[in-house]
């Protein structure tokens, strides 16, 4: 049981690990605006940001799944809603 949760957990780390850089990446942005940098930059950094949230969802969207495979059978319904959370995000 202990080896189920290891892949949970380090999933759960790195997933934790791609919203906190997003965060700090963010931050930047609005220091970006509060000092007048260019367009460009900013865009750029933005693009970035959602870029990191979108691969945050993708990796949880994914860690559900192998989850579910590693369960078993996985049900019709759950794969109609792991996919309806994943076009959300594309």
């Amino acid at each position: 049981m202990t080896d189920t949760a290891t892949p949970t957990s380090n999933a759960t780390t790195q997933v934790v690990n791609r919203i906190k850089r997003a965060q700090g990446q963010l931050s930047g942005v609005l220091r970006m605006l509060e000092e007048g940098r260019d367009l460009q930059e900013i865009v750029n950094q933005l693009k970035a940001v959602s870029r990191a949230l979108d691969r945050a969802g993708f990796a949880i969207i994914a860690g559900e799944l192998r989850e579910a495979a590693r369960e078993g059978a996985v049900s019709e319904e759950e794969l109609d809603r792991l996919e309806r959370f994943f076009l959300s995000l594309a």
